[in-house]
C-alpha cells in the first residue's frame, strides 16, 4: 500500500474528462473525426486547446459541462509528430485496439470483422466528447465546440455516438452504474470508497511517480506530461437473452434478482452483497457515502456472500491476496447508455441498437485494461476458477457455466451465453492543454 507523497497535480494543465466523475444524470456524445489535411489537424489542436476544459474549471457557463478531446496513434501520425517520439508511446497504443482483438478476447462476434464502421479502421484519428447534465445542455456544449471544427475542410466528421446517464443510473440489464470511483492522490476529488487510500497520480496522470515509483512520460515532456490514455468501447447489450437466463435459472421472481445480484456481486439498487447479503437495500445503494465501503478478504475470503467470479470482484479484487497487488491495475471506468431501454418484462428482442459506451483512463494501458480484460474478466485463474469468465461482460459462448459458493452444495447454472458484443473501439491519448497548444504549433 502506497504512502501518500504529497503531490501536486497541474490540474489547470490536465483535462477534466481524466480526473472528474460525471454528473448524474447525464447526457454525452462522442464525435470522431479523420484529418485529411495536416494543416487543418494542427489548427483543430489550436481551436481544442482554447475549448477543452480543465480539471481546474470547476465553473462552465453551462454547469455541469465539459468537453475532451483524445487522438489516436493515426491521429498524431496524421499530425506529423515524429517517429522518435511516437516510439515513446505504449506499445499497445502503438498497436490499437483492433491489433489487440484477440488478447481483449474480441473474436466470434464481438470481432474486428463485424465492427461498425469506421471503430478500429485507422480511419479515427480524433475524438472529441461533451458531457453535460442535460440534453439542451448537451446540445448547447456540442454548438459551442462546433466552430472548433467546421470551416476546417480538411478536418472530416465521421461518426457520433450520443449517449446518457439516466437518473435512474441504471443500465440496460437493470443494475445501477457508476458506483466505484478512486481518489487519486493531488486531484482533491474524493473516491467512492473511505476503505482505499488514494492511489498515486502516476497510476492516472502521465508524468508523475506511480505506485512502484516510476513515471512514464511519453517524449517529449511537453507532449507527454498531464495527459493520459483512453480505452473507447462501444458495447451491444443482448437484454431479452440477459433476462431470459435469470427466468430459466431461477425458481422465482425473488429467486431471480437473487441469481442477478450474486453474477453482479450487487442488487440492481446498487447494494452490494457484502453489505446486503440476505435482500435488497434501495436506501443503501442509493447512497454515494455507504454503497462502496467494504472490503472482501476479512469477512468473506471464500465469496459465500460475494462470489469471487462475480463482476465486480473480478473488476476490482480490492483487498484480495490472491489477485497480486490489486492497486497496480485499479482503473477509471465511466460508462453511459446508448439506445432505447427494452420494454419492462420483454423476453423477445425488438431489434434495436442498445448498450453501454465505455470509457477507461489511465496511464498504463497493459497492466490496468487489458490486464484486467485478459486475467480478470475472461480467466478464473486468479480466484481458482480455471478459465470461466465474467457472468455479465466475459466473452463465453456457451461453454462454462456459473457456480455459486453455497452450503452445503454450490449452486451451479447452465452454460452462459455472450450477454455483451464488442461493437468497435479505439485506443486515445487525452493530451494536457499545453500538449494540444504544441500540437498546433508543429512544424514541418
Amino acid at each position: 500500500m502506497s504512502v501518500p507523497t504529497g503531490v501536486e497535480l497541474e490540474l489547470d494543465d490536465i483535462q477534466r474528462g481524466v480526473l472528474s466523475p460525471r454528473p448524474t444524470p447525464y447526457a454525452a456524445t462522442y464525435l470522431a473525426f479523420r484529418i485529411d489535411d495536416r494543416a487543418h489537424g494542427r489548427e483543430l489542436m489550436r481551436r481544442l486547446s482554447g475549448a477543452v476544459t480543465s480539471v481546474a474549471d470547476s465553473v462552465s457557463p453551462l454547469g455541469e459541462t465539459w468537453v475532451s478531446a483524445a487522438v489516436t496513434c493515426a491521429g498524431l501520425r496524421a499530425l506529423g509528430v515524429p517517429r522518435s517520439s511516437l516510439d515513446t508511446f505504449a506499445w499497445e497504443f502503438r498497436q490499437g485496439m483492433r491489433a489487440r482483438a484477440k488478447a481483449l478476447s474480441d473474436v466470434g462476434e464481438s470481432g474486428p470483422e463485424h465492427w461498425e464502421a469506421p471503430l478500429g479502421t485507422g480511419d479515427v484519428h480524433v475524438v472529441i466528447t461533451a458531457v453535460a447534465p442535460d440534453s439542451p445542455r448537451l446540445e448547447a456544449a456540442v454548438d459551442r465546440a462546433r466552430p472548433v471544427y467546421e470551416r476546417l475542410s480538411g478536418v472530416t466528421a465521421i461518426w457520433r455516438q450520443d449517449c446518457c446517464a439516466l437518473p435512474t443510473e441504471t443500465e440496460h440489464f437493470g443494475y445501477r452504474d457508476g458506483v466505484s470511483h478512486p481518489a487519486v492522490e493531488g486531484s482533491g476529488i474524493p473516491g467512492s470508497n473511505r476503505l482505499e487510500v488514494p492511489l498515486r497520480a502516476g497510476e492516472f496522470v502521465l508524468g508523475y511517480p506511480d505506485e512502484l515509483g516510476g513515471v512514464q512520460t511519453p517524449q517529449p515532456t511537453v507532449l507527454g506530461r498531464n495527459g493520459s490514455y483512453a480505452v473507447f468501447r462501444k458495447l451491444h447489450q443482448k437484454v431479452a437473452e440477459f433476462r431470459r437466463y435469470l427466468r430459466d435459472n431461477s425458481t422465482g421472481p425473488r429467486d431471480e434478482e437473487l441469481v442477478a445480484a450474486k453474477m453482479m456481486g450487487r442488487w440492481r439498487s446498487g447494494a452490494p452483497l457484502a453489505l446486503a447479503p440476505e435482500c435488497d437495500d434501495p436506501g443503501l445503494g442509493a447512497d454515494p457515502y455507504r454503497r462502496n465501503a467494504f472490503l472482501y478478504e476479512r469477512d468473506d475470503p471464500a465469496g459465500f456472500t460475494t462470489p469471487g467470479g462475480c463482476h465486480i470482484r473480478r473488476a476490482n479484487p480490492r483487498d484480495a491476496s490472491v489477485a497480486g497487488e490489486v492497486r497496480l491495475h485499479r482503473m477509471i471506468r465511466r460508462g453511459a447508455v446508448y439506445g432505447p431501454p427494452l420494454p419492462d418484462g420483454a423476453l423477445e428482442d425488438d431489434g434495436a441498437d442498445r448498450g453501454l459506451m465505455f470509457a477507461f483512463v489511465g496511464a498504463h494501458l497493459g497492466r490496468q485494461f487489458e490486464f484486467v480484460q485478459s486475467e480478470w474478466m475472461n480467466d478464473g485463474v486468479f480466484f481458482g476458477a480455471g478459465d470461466a469468465r465474467d457472468p455479465v461482460t466475459g466473452s463465453a459462448e456457451g461453454g462454462a457455466g456459473y457456480t455459486i459458493p453455497r452450503r452445503p452444495l454450490r449452486r451451479r447454472l447452465a452454460p452462459l451465453p455472450r450477454f455483451v458484443v464488442t461493437r468497435g473501439g479505439e485506443y486515445c491519448f487525452l493530451p494536457g492543454l499545453t500538449a494540444l497548444r504544441w500540437l498546433g504549433d508543429l512544424q514541418d
